[in-house]
């Protein structure tokens, strides 16, 4: 596997899986182009997705046309409560990646978006969706099959723990570094690591915030947010989500940095960490996770770790539009972005149930007031996920 992966989510032409005849002679140039240099750099691994629109279609025209002799193919399919329907879109993936046309096996399966227990179930139940997969890898179809998750770190650990996969694709990143535990029991169980969209879900890195940019460099974000996840240990592939031949440029630099990255990453560790000290009060730094419920247990279903990571994130480093835009997809994602935001506070939750909830937190008298400010300055907009009906954020 190359340390970065070229990641199909950003390069179809539509979130719609489009009929032939509607896809443009232009977007097939661009997606060559973007494959073209991905085998020049070395990123001979392609990930997409049965729910990412056109990509599968689109790739399937052109990797016959561009050739990569290390190329390793990876596509995604959700579980299924029915096993048939699972197998049904198995088949329509690789007819759409021309694979079997090519005289190809299928090298990477993973099931897309094990978010909760029940998807898990699905995937692992006798006779479900699993055995599918392992009937085509002995009959020679497909290769190695992982997991693709957002899902919390129990479900995370279990489903590493029951050494039915090869590698997962999880979060894991700068902002974001609670799913360590699951990198450490993946390593422990000989499993492949890959990094989810390390750019965008790590903070609008593209657009990245004023604060944080000044914080980082003299590198840039994307480039200080790569080397600090290619540097760790456990993690053998990011993702870079192109959806032009320009998109490759800032991911090069680590790379070719990660010699030095021993020397470079300490000075901004410590400027970033300085400064959630300063911003953030220390005693709420060493607490505030502290008998917090899960969303599911919470009145109206705040998500309220995640609407508190937001406002450290806020107030920490300054990534506005990031906690925005996660702010609205809460309780607009379905399990992609469990639980609800803060604008049920006051209205179908009031305070005295929400302090219920918490009476096992230190903070139980600080964190209305505290979502009552992120609720005003993040605004409450609803966001929609990429595709209305799609199995990927």
């Amino acid at each position: 596997m190359p340390v970065l992966s070229l990641g199909g989510m950003r390069f179809q032409q539509s979130w719609s899986d489009l009929p032939p005849a509607e896809i443009t002679a232009a977007s097939q140039d661009n997606l060559r182009t973007i494959l073209e240099r991905a085998v020049a750099i070395g990123a001979h691994h392609i990930e997409t997705a049965r729910g990412y629109g056109s990509s599968e279609r689109q790739l399937g025209w052109l990797l016959g046309e561009v050739p990569d002799p290390q190329r390793i193919l990876q596509t995604k399919l959700p579980p299924q409560p029915d096993p048939a329907v699972f197998e049904q879109q198995l088949a329509l993936s690789v007819e759409r990646l021309g694979l079997e046309a090519r005289g190809e096996r299928l090298d990477l399966l993973a099931f897309h978006g094990v978010n909760n227990a029940e998807l898990l179930e699905q995937v692992l139940r006798p006779g479900g969706c699993l055995a599918v997969a392992r009937r085509w890898q002995a009959a020679g179809r497909l290769g190695h099959i992982g997991l693709s998750t957002h899902a919390s770190l129990p479900v995370i650990l279990a489903a590493i723990a029951s050494d039915d996969f090869d590698y997962i694709n999880l979060h894991w990143y700068f902002i974001r570094q609670d799913n360590l535990p699951a990198v450490e029991a993946a390593m422990a169980h000989d499993m492949g690591v890959f990094v989810i969209s390390p750019t965008d879900k790590g903070g609008h890195l593209h657009t990245p915030a004023p604060r944080f940019s000044a914080l980082c460099e003299p590198l840039h974000p994307i480039v200080f947010n790569d080397l600090f996840c290619l540097s760790a240990p456990g993690i053998h592939t990011i993702s870079v989500g192109a959806a032009r031949l320009s998109d490759f440029d800032r991911h090069l630099d680590p790379v070719a940095l990660l010699p030095q990255a021993s020397q470079l990453l300490p000075p901004i560790l410590e400027r970033l960490e300085a400064a959630r000290r300063q911003a953030l009060d220390p005693r709420w730094l060493a607490s505030w996770e502290q008998g917090l419920p899960a969303w599911e247990a919470t009145p109206g279903g705040l998500n309220l770790p995640l609407l508190l990571w937001l406002h450290n994130l806020l107030e920490a480093w300054g990534l506005e539009a990031y906690c925005r835009a996660r702010y609205g997809l809460l309780g607009e994602g379905g399990h992609w972005f469990p639980g609800h935001n803060a604008n049920g506070l006051d209205g179908e939750v009031s305070e005295q149930e929400l302090r219920a909830a918490l009476v096992a937190s230190p903070w139980a008298e600080e964190i209305p007031d505290l979502l009552r400010r992120l609720r005003e300055r993040l605004g409450g907009e609803k966001q929609q996920r990429l595709m209305a009906g799609s199995d990927k954020p």
